[in-house]
């Protein structure tokens, strides 16, 4: 058995160029020898777990649905937003939702404290990602590409 304590592992971070979008993360999965880019499912693990922290006035990524992947998500501190297809709903501590494959989704953080969210995502092999509020595509296979007609920037089209 290998243990992992989220308290002793360092956080990554990001923020779009021009600073819309930011967040950073407790990759659990990776930490517990996760090797995402592998095919072999007990290499790759069947799910990823990380502990998402989204800052005051940010959303971590731009609205967007999976292809194939499904989303859990719990909160554990902050009050925010979720952005949905129907519409936007307050979240707060203790509250649980799921996104299926197809179902756009972004979260929002618009309060004055940081929004900490476990995400559980399960982790499909040849998952692509679309982005509405820019029409765009995100290819995984085989080099992850963003794309309308040819190769874009990640946040083209978002800020």
């Amino acid at each position: 058995m290998r243990i992992v304590n989220a308290n002793d592992i360092e956080e990554f971070k990001w923020t779009s160029p021009k600073g819309r979008f930011a967040g950073s993360g407790c990759e659990l999965s990776e930490q517990l020898g996760r090797l995402p880019n592998s095919t072999d499912m007990l290499e790759r693990h069947p799910f990823d777990v990380e502990i998402l922290r989204i800052p005051p006035g940010k959303s971590p990524y731009p609205y967007h649905s999976h292809s194939a992947q499904w989303e859990f998500y719990n909160v554990i501190s902050g009050t925010g937003t979720v952005r949905h297809k129907d519409g936007n709903t307050p979240i707060r501590p203790g509250d649980a939702f799921i996104f299926k494959p197809g179902e756009p989704h972004q979260l929002i953080n618009n309060s004055a404290t940081d929004l900490i969210v476990y995400v559980v995502a399960d982790n499909p092999l040849g998952e692509s990602c679309h982005y509405p509020d820019s029409d765009k595509w995100l290819v995984r296979s085989p080099e992850g590409r963003l794309m309308r007609s040819e190769k874009l920037d990640y946040y083209d089209g978002e800020e």
